[in-house]
């Protein structure tokens, strides 16, 4: 997919996606999306997501890769690549992606972080990095199949509503590795924690 294509995909459970590119006239929806998303789904996200916060995202287009779902006109994900100014990291992206829980366990996160993944490459980066609460196992697990490898641990640094602490896992993908496993990357040996 090119940066003004669009991909037309099939979810699972047969209901059509459109997948592109952010536009400007897109934010009343993202920020519709966000005021949607239920409890559940917010758990190991990092609220709030108002209207500031969203705009804030939207205005850094240039350095980020940003892409939404559509569904029957309505917005259902939203995957950001950011990357930051410094020339020394400027070829590493962080990404970020949300579904609304009426899209989850469907295919579209893969759908979505393959699609990300593809333009930061064609946009040149070298690496791209997540954070993802350890007990958030169903995500960590796609985040696996598409390549992704555990690089470390970060006790402590999550906290719920509740109160309580979690572990972030830290995350990342070395995007030539693409090249050869597109879909699912054989798992490199990572020296440092010997997984």
């Amino acid at each position: 997919m090119s940066e003004q294509e669009l991909a037309l995909k099939v979810l699972k459970d047969g209901r059509g996606i459109e997948v592109r590119c952010y536009e400007p006239n897109d934010f009343e929806a993202l920020v519709s999306m966000y005021a949607n998303l239920s409890e559940e789904t917010l758990r190991w996200a990092m609220p709030p997501y108002h209207r500031e916060k969203i705009a804030s995202w939207v205005a850094d287009l240039p350095n980020s890769i940003m892409l939404v779902a559509v569904s029957e006109n309505k917005i259902v994900g939203h995957l950001m690549v950011t990357t930051m100014d410094s020339p020394r990291v400027r070829y590493t992206g962080e990404l970020h992606v949300y579904l609304h829980q009426d899209f989850q366990n469907v295919g579209l996160g893969a759908i979505m972080v393959r699609e990300g993944l593809s333009l930061a490459k064609k946009r040149g980066m070298h690496r791209v990095g997540l954070f993802v609460v350890a007990d958030n196992e169903r995500a960590i697990r796609l985040y696996e199949k598409l390549g992704f490898e555990r690089e470390g641990l970060r006790p402590e640094t999550d906290i719920t509503d509740d109160g309580r602490y979690h572990d972030l896992v830290v995350m990342g993908i070395l995007l030539w590795s693409l090249e050869r496993h597109p879909v699912e990357k054989t798992r490199r040996t990572n020296r440092r924690w010997g997984t």
